[in-house]
């Protein structure tokens, strides 16, 4: 599926290759090369034993999965939800989602029913693969109890043990030694201007899918790869959920485009953080930025063969400019994401603070010789931060949502989308500084919340219940409830089936012990 004219320049502007032929490369290239690592506490927290995978055993399951989806008879183009943690189904599924010339459709692993009802009821999804459970929770169960609600999901499809009745298994596709035979999707036009994913974006307004391109989801991970300096057969340590466009482009994407490995990390644990890192001898390693001045005081980066630090920073507002920098062997890029419209990634220089960015062209890498553009920064009349660029989605989707009630991605005519955040142009550096996110929008841990519409579902639940949103510096804000009867109103929210951040904010606290 392309969105717009398929004839048009912008349709055709970037490369031919899709994610799939740039995974076919690799396997080319390095067919017994370790591609994909399980966390080595897998276990703990879903089932099955760590997996560690060369290229050719990873090609092999990634056509296993796509054939299985096909004789599925899900047609091209279909829309398959994802709800699986950071381990080596979530990649190899993602891969045979799109070699089976489906859409990709990840789903945050703290979704309930609610969330996922609402997102892929928009998206008018076919299909869920999702994990016997994450934690404690059983996501099979979750998910057939999702696709009862919406007419057009036909299957639902699960890794791991115990899978509740009515899931399709997919664990056998790793015992399948005899070879799929799988017939290539025939493309109309630019294969990479087909739509390969799709995403969610929390806005006042409410939730909005975007969709987004082979040609724009490979601009986002090259804007990473650049400015991080990645080599090629980099091994990556990927310690950010997979859920959103963000993770993709600071893990996947990179890991694709330099043909190396791909160690997962299901957050958050620093032992094993510090053990996977010394262990796969990574050179790269993905964060969450507020995680990185602890993690480095506490010397779990203190490895020599580490190279790299990619800082996520879903919350760009909170990026402390005092901070510095120190590390015997690492650099840090900075990488502030704009919610689900664009990222772009500034290495710290030798002072270790955070590099200013200006208004106007962002290249990678900064200051280097042939840099490319990723993105362009425009300061809106009101005083927002408005951006285009390669990876920047631009058109509406699903197709038509103009013509209805719901919230749908914008852009104008030169390809701007404003993100809502608000901005200034610092006088001294003549630099953006991000203020503050939009309006009405809290961040909970890189989970994206409308207040008023939670404020709203707390007070149906219980009149008089309160809901309230406290600065937080690591997950940005946490969550806090007052009610009459906690414990009715986090029992009813579970209920409901909303996101737990929502539901534990009612949760029992302990009384403060007497002195």
């Amino acid at each position: 599926m392309i969105l717009g004219d398929p004839r048009s320049p912008q349709a055709n502007a970037g490369g031919r290759a899709t994610l799939d032929d740039i995974f076919r490369r690799a396997v080319a290239r390095r067919p017994d090369a370790i591609a994909l690592a399980d966390p080595p506490n897998r276990k703990t927290f879903t089932d099955g034993s760590p997996l560690r995978i060369t290229y050719a055993e990873a090609d092999h399951f990634v056509t296993g999965i796509a054939a299985r989806l096909r004789r599925l008879g899900l047609a091209t183009d279909s829309i398959v939800g994802l709800q699986l943690p950071n381990t080596v189904e979530g990649v190899l599924t993602l891969l045979g989602v799109l070699r089976a010339g489906m859409i990709a459709a990840p789903l945050p692993l703290l979704w309930r029913r609610a969330d996922s009802i609402t997102a892929l009821t928009r998206i008018a999804a076919k299909a869920v693969v999702t994990a016997s459970r994450v934690g404690a929770v059983d996501h099979g169960n979750i998910a057939m109890h999702v696709a009862a609600e919406i007419f057009p999901i036909r299957y639902v499809c699960g890794f791991g043990t115990k899978l509740a009745d009515g899931v399709i298994p997919l664990d056998d596709v790793f015992s399948e030694n005899k070879a799929e035979v799988l017939a290539p999707v025939r493309r109309e036009a630019n294969p990479a201007a087909h739509l390969g994913l799709v995403t969610w974006e929390m806005t006042p307004a409410g939730l909005v899918p975007v969709a987004r391109n082979h040609i724009e989801m490979i601009a986002g991970g090259l804007a990473v790869l650049l400015e991080g300096r990645l080599e090629q057969n980099a091994v990556i340590l990927g310690g950010c959920t997979m859920s959103s466009f963000a993770g993709l482009a600071l893990t996947v994407l990179p890991w694709l485009l330099t043909g190396g490995t791909l160690s997962l990390h299901h957050p958050f644990d620093a032992a094993v953080l510090s053990t996977q890192l010394q262990h796969d001898h990574c050179t790269a390693v993905v964060l969450p930025g507020p995680l990185v001045p602890r993690l480095a005081e506490a010397g779990v980066l203190a490895h020599p063969n580490l190279q790299t630090v990619l800082a996520l920073w879903r919350a760009p507002e909170r990026l402390p400019v005092s901070a510095a920098w120190r590390h015997a062997n690492a650099g840090l890029v900075d990488v502030l994401a704009f919610g689900e419209t664009a990222l772009f990634g500034a290495r710290r220089g030798p002072g270790g603070r955070p590099a200013p960015i200006p208004f106007g062209p962002v290249l990678a890498p900064r200051g280097a010789a042939g840099a490319v553009l990723v993105a362009e920064l425009v300061r809106t009349d009101a005083g927002t931060v408005a951006l285009r660029g390669p990876m920047v989605p631009k058109q509406i989707y699903p197709p038509g949502a103009e013509r209805g009630n719901e919230p749908y991605l914008k852009a104008d005519p030169s390809g701007l989308v404003d993100t809502g955040y608000t901005c200034r142009l610092d006088r001294d550096t003549k630099a953006m500084v991000v203020t503050g996110p939009p309006p009405g929008i809290i961040s909970v841990g890189g989970y994206r919340f409308g207040l008023t519409e939670l404020q709203d579902l707390v007070t149906r639940t219980e009149d008089g219940a309160v809901l309230a949103a406290l600065p937080d510096a690591l997950a940005g804000h946490r969550l806090a409830g007052s009610a009459a009867d906690p414990d009715a109103v986090q029992k009813a929210l579970a209920a409901q089936g909303v996101n737990p951040l929502v539901a534990d904010a009612f949760r029992a606290r302990r009384k403060p012990q007497a002195a």
